[in-house]
């Protein structure tokens, strides 16, 4: 008998399970993967190791800092900060026909580069912080307001309204064409008032030391473990199920598996409704340079770009891909310690929109063709708006709306989960609770806030 089971060995889960067993409470972390860390987890291939869903860690700040996210984060979970050894971006940039504002980890970067791109807005954006800062994260009704429409009724430039929502839907948004308003607060904080960092040695490293901290704590991790059921009495979930037909049993249950992917697995429920699923997916394009991205003059951390004055943020209508819109990112382009130097390889890293039923669909070798294809498509779109690598490319790689439900297992391979969110975690069994992505909270500072915040919600005061 567990006091907790958790679903999922993502940030989230692991969060969650290290919080508990602080507390010496019996928590085992089923993960059906063979690895850990879900949509942030890594894999091998041709002798190199890819980062599946790392770009950068958003809600970043320096040492010392008392307040935020990450400064919860590491006492809740008793990490120091060097613990995660965070190396900030050098500057990131939003690119439109005609306009690019920059911005770093400083706000002030970017109410320059709007006063100097939208000068009759700059007394409106400052309104715009001033709602941002008097916004509830817990406030259900307020987070679901249309995001679009406050912004709209306070940035009265369409163009720069399109480009703040840019970066935050690309790095946090389930909701096609709109953003809850609650989810713009939460993403503009971390990615403009806070900001963007990673670990020299990638996502392994955070999930190395979560890992060996809830194993430290006497937590038990399944790999290979998926939940076929969550086992249900009465209003009250007993226990799970897993593949392989063994029963385990627990006093309350934490799932990170997605809301949908969790009402699908209880014993009491029907078929869920699967256009409540998640739409938005899309491909990774890697490049592998010889040479550092910054000797062909690409010194941005990432870059947001949009080529026409409208943002489309929907899936794909015709296609495989919607290429008017993407994210480069580069690895190399942080402020790195002098003692951990600067990464052997350079890479680009090049997000696209994808269609998950027309990858699907593809035999092994259409799959394959069009995974070629697209990468080509791709990088043509991107060095629009950033220098052409394309001469200096050693190796490829590309990973796909397949290859994210794999490691997810969200419906349609849908990175930020369903459209809904249910903010306090709650479900319709009095023990059985969300955490990740469908609770609320995206990226990896924010999965790991979320798994907290449902631990000790739920599992320590419950």
């Amino acid at each position: 008998m567990y006091d907790t089971i958790i679903i999922g060995a993502g940030m989230s889960g692991l969060a969650a399970g290290i919080r508990l067993a602080h507390y010496d409470q019996k928590v085992c972390i089923l993960e059906r993967h063979y690895t850990i860390g879900g949509l942030n987890s890594f894999y091998r291939t041709n002798g190199r190791n890819y980062d599946v869903g790392l770009h950068a860690v958003t809600n970043f700040t320096e040492k010392g800092t008392k307040k935020g996210p990450l400064a919860r984060i590491l006492r809740q979970l008793r990490f120091k900060w060097e613990d995660f050894a965070l190396a900030p971006q050098r500057g990131s940039r939003i690119a439109f026909p005609g306009v690019d504002i920059r911005f770093d980890n400083d706000l002030e970067l970017l109410r320059s580069e709007i006063k100097k791109a939208f000068p009759s807005q700059v007394d409106n954006f400052e309104s715009l912080l001033g709602k941002i800062s008097d916004y509830d994260d817990l406030d259900q009704a307020s987070f679901e307001i249309s995001g679009r429409q406050v912004v709209s009724e306070t940035i009265t430039e369409p163009m720069l309204v399109e480009m703040i929502f840019c970066p935050l839907m690309w790095y946090g948004n389930a909701k096609e064409h709109d953003m809850a308003w609650g989810q713009f607060c939460i993403m503009f904080r971390s990615i403009f008032m806070e900001g963007f960092a990673r670990p020299y040695k990638g996502v392994r490293l955070i999930l190395k030391n979560l890992v060996k901290r809830f194993r430290g704590l006497g937590g038990e991790l399944k790999l290979r473990s998926g939940v076929s059921r969550i086992l249900v009495d009465n209003g009250h979930a007993t226990g799970v199920e897993l593949d392989s037909g063994e029963i385990l049993e627990g006093k309350r249950i934490l799932s990170s598996a997605g809301s949908l992917e969790t009402m699908r697995i209880c014993s009491d429920t029907s078929e869920p409704d699967p256009r409540s699923a998640g739409q938005l997916t899309f491909i990774e394009s890697i490049s592998v340079l010889d040479r550092q991205p910054e000797s062909l003059g690409n010194e941005d951390t990432i870059v947001f770009y949009n080529d026409s004055e409208t943002f489309h943020w929907h899936p794909p209508k015709d296609d495989l891909c919607d290429i008017r819109t993407g994210v480069v990112c580069s690895p190399n382009n942080y402020v790195y310690s002098d003692e951990d130097g600067q990464l052997d390889d350079g890479v680009i890293r090049i997000t696209t929109i994808a269609d998950f039923d027309r990858w699907s669909a593809l035999s092994d070798e259409e799959y394959q063709r069009a995974k070629l294809r697209w990468y080509d498509e791709s990088v043509a779109s991107s060095v629009r708006f950033t220098p052409d690598f394309r001469p200096y490319v050693i190796d490829t790689d590309v990973f796909t709306p397949k290859t994210i439900q794999r490691f997810t297992w969200h419906d349609n391979g849908a990175v930020y989960g369903a459209p809904d969110k249910q903010l306090d975690g709650t479900t319709h069994l009095d023990n059985l609770f969300l955490c990740g992505t469908d609770q609320g909270y995206v990226g990896i500072i924010g999965a790991m806030m979320s798994g907290i915040s449902m631990a000790n919600v739920h599992c320590l005061r419950g």
